[in-house]
């Protein structure tokens, strides 16, 4: 059942990376709270700079180790299901961040047990 490679995750990063920057502000994001907006936007930047720096096919520099990405990720996915309860986030705003949590938690949690476990 396990699919999601290491390259598989590589390739999808970027792209992930700049809707998260992108789709806020197309969606109108902010109406319940202007931190959905900027939350988004920074994590965007942020998982942006990541890929840039990890240890897989499409980063560039290779400094973190793959596993640490993993990490960030689930992170962030967990981060992405919880805000909306911590900050109030209403409607589109929240089911963005329910949307975008479930997502990174499921590919993370699809990698190949192999993949995963490796640095």
């Amino acid at each position: 059942m396990n699919f999601v490679t290491k390259k598989i995750h590589a390739f999808i990063d970027y792209p992930v990376a700049l809707a998260l920057i992108i789709f806020p502000f197309l969606l109108g994001l902010g109406s319940s709270n202007p931190l959905a907006l900027k939350i988004s936007v920074t994590v965007g930047i942020a998982a942006f700079i990541l890929t840039l720096l990890t240890d897989h096919e499409t980063g560039v520099f290779r400094i973190i180790p793959y596993r640490l990405h993993l990490i960030v990720d689930f992170l962030v996915g967990i981060v992405f299901l919880l805000a909306p309860f911590i900050l109030s986030f209403e409607g589109l705003d929240a089911y963005f961040y329910w949307l975008n949590g479930i997502a990174v938690l499921f590919v993370v949690g699809m990698h190949k047990p192999e993949i995963a476990l490796t640095t």
